[in-house]
């Protein structure tokens, strides 16, 4: 029996948290930029002029699909029309439908949105590797707020940036409607496509692609690895704060939400109750016409229902596109043999406890502390308590962040870590810089740290994000930047003046990312997140 109101309050508490994962952003900088007459490409569906600057040329809103709107509203992807006049690919296309957020405030009604941005170095060259950039949130965001510039000149490598249907549009699910709870899924697979049949154009070599993301991207990254109509589109993997194995205990987004068992995906069967209730509340009911009433309905109709983009961010599993749950797949083995480079920040749940809490005004007490373990850990609440206990702690806030950074983040990234290990190679990180720049505002007694997602801006540089940075933190950017697109050239991050980055083995090697001389090394990530105490209690 399927209950619709509480899969409703807790689909939208995770949309919730996941409403962070662009929350740093570093949009592209056209000031040194120019449109060339005699800049052209010619993709599949016609030829496209972009604009260059002395080191880079870079391409944007190009058309991967077709507009998602009337009937393929909630379909699959379209192939996107041709063109026979040249298209101007100088200025992002309109971000997919969305209510814009503090940090991203990108609101959009046009459905009309599925395109992607290419920069590329300037020069001829061997053919370059390709990384795919699936940007954070499952609500808000486009490919347009990353400036993959630093990336792709320094590192020599074409840089794509997707936009995909979000929330209602890209995770709606409806009885009868195939492969419901996966349109955004779909969109990204239909990118990778496309990056297969005109990176060449770019100087892109189709045959090395890197599939990258952060937070909910990072979880998208791993729905492709076990999506078997992914395989062979990417050849390298790399998750930034992703969570395909983590469950969210009860109260650790909000008080009084229940616990979930997976917090980044859904069944289609959950999915599709939730869009019948959905459907009833939008004057929709008949279910036998309830696809062609919600197609028609504007899309401010829909945007105007509460919480309707967070309900559906979460990815359907048991269909055609997911057949199984993802974190099963990934314990199973059954994921795609690529190397994979995956890691997390070293205080990731701060931005959530600040942004949900504090920054609302309801800030954890040490009054509410004792409950709030009661609420997420039951008769292991005690036991919790005495590992954390706020006499060790600047707030109550800050040792509840703590707790959740551990047992929620730093545990299953750990263990997702082992499983892709026990089949690939693989390289683990965690992003330790306690001052990184935020545009999140902090409470004095919750110091942002090293927050959700806080690695990003270190890879997409903008010019603006450069002058927040100190000279040490800059060579990290810098260091971490060669990492990446080393891995993307082979697999292997390290290199020539790099310290060593070994593979997470038997020995659990993780690197940690920090500036200053010996800001890059291995760190004891068992110890640092207490990982034996919580694998006895989780």
């Amino acid at each position: 029996m399927t209950h619709p109101r509480p899969i409703r309050w807790a689909a939208a508490a995770a949309g919730a948290l996941l409403l962070t994962g662009c929350a740093n952003h570093t949009a592209v900088d056209a000031s040194q930029e120019t449109p060339m007459s005699d800049d052209l490409v010619t993709v599949d569906t016609g030829p496209i002029r972009g604009v260059v600057a002395d080191d880079h040329r870079r391409f944007q809103g190009i058309p991967y699909a077709a507009a998602p709107t009337g009937e393929n509203r909630w379909a699959p992807p379209r192939p996107a029309p041709s063109w026979s006049e040249v298209r101007d690919a100088t200025e992002p296309g309109s971000p997919c439908p969305q209510i814009g957020a503090s940090y991203a405030d990108t609101g959009s009604t046009d459905e009309d949105c599925l395109v992607l941005n290419v920069t590329t170095p300037m020069g001829d060259a061997e053919p370059r590797p390709v990384m795919v950039w699936l940007h954070g949130d499952g609500a808000v965001g486009s490919g347009d707020l990353f400036d993959g510039t630093r990336l792709a000149v320094d590192g020599d490598v074409v840089v794509v940036t997707v936009n995909y249907r979000l929330g209602l549009f890209g995770g709606f699910g409806l009885p009868g409607l195939a492969d419901s709870g996966t349109f955004g899924l779909q969109d990204q697979r239909a990118a990778l496509e496309w990056v297969q049949r005109n990176a060449a154009a770019f100087g892109g070599d189709p045959d090395n692609v890197t599939l990258f993301g952060v937070s909910y991207g990072a979880t998208a990254t791993s729905a492709h690895l076990v999506s078997p109509d992914s395989q062979g589109l990417f050849h390298r993997a790399i998750l930034q704060s992703g969570f395909p194995l983590m469950d969210a205990p009860a109260g650790s987004v909000f008080p009084g939400v229940p616990a979930l068992p997976w917090f980044g995906w859904t069944s289609s069967e959950q999915a599709e109750a939730l869009g019948s209730m959905l459907a009833g509340e939008l004057g929709c009911a008949d279910p036998a016409a309830a696809l062609e009433c919600l197609r028609a309905l504007p899309v401010e109709t829909l945007l105007d229902y509460p919480q309707v983009m967070n309900m559906f961010q979460q990815m359907a599993y048991d269909n055609d596109v997911l057949p199984g749950v993802p974190g099963d797949l990934l314990a199973a083995g059954d994921f795609a043999a690529v190397p994979v480079l995956s890691g997390a920040t070293r205080d990731e749940h701060r931005t959530f406890v600040g942004t949900f809490r504090d920054l609302i005004g309801q800030p954890v007490t040490a009054e509410q502390y004792p409950d709030l373990l009661v609420e997420a850990f039951g008769t292991d609440a005690a036991l919790v308590a005495a590992e954390y206990p706020l006499s060790d702690y600047a707030s109550p806030s800050l040792a509840f962040a703590t707790v959740l950074t551990d047992r929620m983040w730093a545990l299953s990234t750990f263990r997702h870590n082992g499983m892709f290990a026990a089949k690939v190679p693989t390289y683990a990180y965690e992003f330790a810089d306690s001052d990184a720049p935020s545009e999140i505002p902090f409470p004095a007694d919750l110091p942002s740290g090293a927050f959700h997602s806080a690695e990003t801006s270190y890879l997409f540089r903008s010019a603006d994000f450069v002058e927040l940075l100190t000279p040490a933190q800059l060579v990290l950017s810098d260091q971490m930047i060669s990492y990446w697109t080393n891995f993307a050239r082979s697999g292997d991050p390290n290199g020539v003046g790099l310290p060593d980055w070994a593979p997470f083995d038997e020995a659990d090697n993780v690197l940690s990312l920090a500036p200053g001389d010996a800001g890059i090394a291995p760190v004891d990530y068992v110890a640092e997140h207490r990982l034996d105490f919580w694998r006895d209690i989780a």
